[in-house]
């Protein structure tokens, strides 16, 4: 009979940067890992957003191996939860479990999750359909929920041609001519090196900065604490393919910058910087970044180029598929008030969209007929 894995919580960040070599190799034996799980990502979102005293890392070992991570932290608003590493500025959460010790597993990491859920909420926000995190919800013997989150759209991992083969006729022709406009205006782009990277993202952020000038942008994006943390995370997830930064370049200047991050399954645009000089020449910013990210779904085995997260109009040209995030909410009877309050918290903000929605378009259509 085999020995039962070993459980355990970490909550000192020296443990957690000592887990690197073990947690990439976790990583790398789960197929359903997205790019947001990568050490390099969660250790550095640590260290540039984490609360002191709050992390919370439940790890499943067989022997001196990693077989299963949870990547927590504890908050206490608006409830007491346990809630994943990587915020808001990451567009997928989940545990790690590793493929070829299965249930097992997953049954040990449920039972440790259960045990850390005491007096807390478990709140898994922007699992993707298919996450590893499903397994636990399926195992779990306490109250659960299960709600829908942020929408994502996605197209299949084809090559340019293609994804512009999917589109209407007279659409395609018209992308096919913005494709030609990019070779005639002579725009080239290159694979950033491993050693190049940390400028190339300097350099993405301060075109980023320059594009949204005087409009609406993520706020965040724009702090020190975004810029460390991205610095610090692509380079070594370059380093393991976990990501490409791609330059773009027109008469020898660098006139955009792109971040893809890349999993078993998936690539995705995470973030990009684009001169107003490009859009000036009448360069299709969205169809060059679109054409340099289908690159990296040519080999791999990956099944999906992701849009990441956001309902953009703009998405919608290329005729993606919705595939919309999960929110799963686990709790222990004590805790099941806790489940009820978020649940009914959901609800009500998503009654005030779609109520602030009509009201919006009561107002378009009144403005309309009275003109």
């Amino acid at each position: 009979m085999k020995p039962p894995y070993a459980t355990g919580l970490i909550t000192d960040e020296r443990d957690f940067a000592g887990l690197a070599p073990a947690w990439d190799r976790l990583y790398r034996r789960c197929a359903t890992a997205t790019p947001f799980q990568s050490h390099a990502w969660l250790h550095s979102w640590w260290l540039s957003y984490g609360t002191p005293g709050r992390l919370r890392l439940l790890v499943v070992r067989d022997g001196a191996e990693l077989v299963a991570v949870a990547p927590l932290m504890a908050v206490r608003r608006p409830v007491p939860a346990l809630v994943p590493l990587g915020g808001a500025i990451s567009d997928y959460a989940d545990v790690l479990v590793d493929d070829g010790h299965g249930e097992r597993a997953v049954t040990a990491l449920t039972e440790a999750l259960a045990a850390a859920a005491r007096t807390a909420l478990i709140d898994f926000r922007e699992v993707r359909p298919g996450g590893a995190v499903e397994q636990v919800y399926e195992r779990w013997r306490g109250p659960r929920r299960r709600v829908g989150d942020s929408m994502c759209l996605e197209l299949p991992a084809l090559p340019m041609d293609e994804l512009v083969a999917r589109l209407p006729s007279a659409k395609a022709q018209r992308v096919r001519a913005k494709l030609r406009k990019l070779t005639a205006l002579g725009v080239e782009r290159h694979a950033v090196r491993p050693d190049e990277v940390d400028a190339a993202l300097h350099r993405l952020l301060d075109l980023h900065r320059l594009q949204w000038q005087g409009r609406k942008v993520t706020g965040e994006h724009l702090r020190p604490r975004f810029c460390e943390h991205l610095v610090r995370s692509v380079g070594p997830m370059v380093r393991s393919g976990n990501a490409v930064v791609t330059e773009f370049r027109l008469d020898d200047d660098v006139v955009a910058v792109d971040l893809t991050l890349l999993s078993h399954r998936l690539a995705g645009g995470y973030l990009y910087g684009a001169h107003p000089r490009l859009r000036e020449r009448k360069a299709d910013v969205a169809v060059m970044l679109l054409d340099a990210c289908a690159e990296h779904t040519r080999d791999g085995g990956r099944a999906a180029l992701s849009l990441l997260r956001g309902d953009e109009p703009y998405k919608h040209h290329w005729r993606p598929e919705p595939v919309v995030n999960q929110r799963l909410l686990l709790a222990r009877r004590r805790t099941a008030p806790l489940l009820s309050a978020v649940v009914c918290d959901v609800a009500a903000r998503r009654r005030g969209k779609e109520l602030l929605l009509r009201w919006e378009r009561r107002k378009e259509h009144a403005g309309d007929g009275g003109t």
